[in-house]
């Protein structure tokens, strides 16, 4: 007999709200290099100031998922994350206010928006999600989670284009700082488990705290070895998202194919997540996180060798963008599948810190490498280099789940 997808209602009203939230969360920061030309003529923001809001939203995006995610672990993510959208949407809201000094710009864009994607992106809202779903569905529900999140990717930067050719910049912002509001009341819906339905299969019976979890976490070489992965994730794709439009042309290529790029990361994405999170329920997810890496690997390497193209170019946004987020459904649902889900939110949190630190060196490293040396091919080579280094280091990983003394 088939077993249900969702064991009750309160699964399938958390799966839905958490895919519109991530779908708006991740869509609105999608599109904020689409507006660095209108912060510099009108705010007098350079683009310099605005990579460095970027780079302070990367880390304190990190850093709070941490915070954010005790948060949730102990009252509940519906309080977590309508006040991370609230302060997501007010950050929106007073770019148009900065004043030319630049400070307050990378308070908004950076610090801000930073503690909104903390608490209503994609690595908070797939362990919420994970919370509700045993482990033979889980990956597939932090699958659709993360899927929504690409199609926010690909769907807000066109929403964007749209409305900057019919209105001012200014005006556009409002527009999402509405979505983020409607976001934000619409995570109210984000329950806990309900503890009398044990069928979710998800509720950790011990007394473990925090300080315990802790510890355990940091005692266990898979998690350390997870970790570690995950900053070449953030490493990866940062350095892709941030500097292959310029590479591109840097290799004799149109403007536009930068951004085709781009969008057919934010397509593909879609069906990988969905692929992954697929596959995760029914194989190894070591053993495909270590494949994925290796794939990674191999499509960077053939993107470099290969005549640049238009061809070559739109090759490497499909097979890269099916990769993108893919690691997600498989590297929470490992941490899932060890410790149990009572501190997931936190114990995945920490990894996505690292990721975030990947992602910082990601965006720093490219734009080092080509200021001195002329050339992004440094960052290419290390990229390639973490590819194998990740490849290898998720193969020992013991996905067993942690067997406690539930009486202590």
């Amino acid at each position: 007999m088939t077993e249900k997808f969702f064991n009750n209602r309160t699964a399938f009203i958390v799966l839905l709200t958490a895919c519109f939230i991530v779908f708006v969360s991740m869509g609105v920061r999608q599109t904020f290099g689409l507006f660095f030309d209108y912060f510099k003529e009108d705010l007098n923001v350079s683009r310099t100031q605005a990579g460095l809001a970027i780079a302070i939203q990367a880390i304190v995006w990190g850093l709070m998922s941490f915070f954010i995610g005790i948060f949730a672990d102990r009252f509940g993510a519906r309080y977590a994350s309508f006040f991370a959208l609230m302060v997501y949407a007010l950050g929106i809201f007073l770019i148009p206010f900065s004043p030319e000094s630049g400070i307050p710009f990378q308070i908004y864009l950076g610090i801000f928006t930073g503690i909104g994607l903390a608490g209503a992106a994609a690595p908070m809202l797939v362990p919420t999600v994970s919370k509700h779903f045993p482990n033979h569905n889980r990956a597939k529900a932090s699958g659709l989670v993360t899927a929504s999140a690409s199609t926010g990717m690909f769907l807000f930067p066109l929403i964007a284009v749209y409305f900057l050719k019919i209105t001012l910049w200014s005006k556009v912002l409002l527009i999402f700082v509405a979505f983020l509001v409607i976001a934000a009341i619409i995570s109210l819906f984000l329950k806990k488990p309900d503890v009398s339905n044990q069928s979710t299969q998800t509720l950790d019976s011990n007394n473990q705290s925090l300080r315990e979890a802790l510890r355990e976490a940091f005692a266990h070489r898979g998690y350390i070895l997870l970790v570690s992965g995950f900053f070449v994730c953030g490493f990866q794709i940062t350095l892709v998202a941030t500097h292959v439009p310029s590479y591109v042309m840097e290799r004799g290529l149109e403007a536009w194919t930068g951004g085709a790029i781009l969008s057919l990361i934010g397509l593909f994405n879609i069906f990988g997540t969905l692929t992954m999170g697929y596959l995760a329920d029914k194989y190894s997810k070591r053993i495909l996180l270590s494949g994925l890496y290796f794939l990674r690997g191999i499509t960077i390497t053939i993107f470099l060798l290969l005549p640049a193209s238009t061809y070559s170019a739109l090759f490497f946004g499909i097979s890269f963008g099916f990769l993108w987020l893919a690691t997600i459904p498989a590297t929470s649902g490992i941490v899932a599948q060890i410790f149990g889900t009572k501190h997931l939110s936190m114990l995945f949190g920490i990894v996505f810190f690292s990721h975030q630190v990947g992602a910082f060196f990601g965006a720093y490293l490219g734009g080092y490498f080509f200021d001195n040396y002329g050339s992004y091919d440094y960052a290419w080579y290390m990229s390639i280099a973490l590819s194998i280094f990740a490849t290898i280091i998720h193969l020992p990983i013991n996905e067993k789940p942690l067997i406690r003394n539930l009486s202590s």
